[in-house]
């Protein structure tokens, strides 16, 4: 699977439908490891909240090795 872009309102659909899960250790979606990274439209420096992005990216564990 390839890396997605999606809305925030997108991701929390996704978890609301446990597309994605939560192990409680990692996130899951369709059974692999996904990485969620925030994708920001400000300098970092400038960040007060990490989790409040517009969009993020899902990235499958096993494709970032690559």
């Amino acid at each position: 699977m390839e890396e997605q872009i999606l809305s925030k309102s997108e991701l929390i659909q996704l978890f609301e439908d446990e597309v994605i899960i939560d192990s409680g250790k990692a996130w899951l979606m369709d059974g692999k490891e996904i990485e969620i990274i925030a994708l920001h439209d400000v300098e970092p420096k400038y960040l007060q909240d990490v989790s409040n992005a517009k969009f993020y990216k899902v990235i499958h564990k096993e494709e970032r090795r690559r």
